[in-house]
């Protein structure tokens, strides 16, 4: 591959972690992006070297994020979900990944409140 190429990979590679940096912040953001092997990345989120094909390192940076959001979204939802006293909510499946159960209401969940209008009298109306 040659230089001009590098380049151009190491800038895409370097503005995907950068902007998760801002969505995730530093630590997360650079814990996962080095767990991508055949990139070097600075403190600062700039990718310094790559090594391997670009497009599978460009892939697996992404893999890794994903991979995270789905936790994210499992802690989440937790402890909205743990409410349901019927036990349904999200789980995990065998590849680690969130699953959704069905969860249906509870009796005093699908119970409705009536508001009655109270009759009083108008301002300027005499009774």
């Amino acid at each position: 591959m040659d230089q001009v190429q590098d380049k151009d990979y190491k800038t895409v590679l370097t503005e995907v972690i950068k902007k998760q940096m801002v969505i995730l912040g530093p630590d997360i953001t650079l814990a996962k992006a080095r767990n991508v092997h055949g990139l070097t990345i600075a403190d600062d989120g700039t990718v310094t070297n790559i090594q391997g094909h670009p497009q599978e390192l460009i892939q697996s940076l992404i893999d890794q994020f994903v991979q995270l959001s789905g936790l994210i979204v499992k802690k989440t939802m937790e402890p909205l979900l743990s409410i349901y006293p019927d036990g349904n909510g999200v789980t995990e499946s065998q590849s680690g990944q969130p699953t959704q159960s069905t969860i249906q209401p509870t009796p005093n969940q699908t119970q409705q409140t009536t508001i009655e209008p109270v009759n009083t009298p108008a301002e300027g109306v005499k009774q």
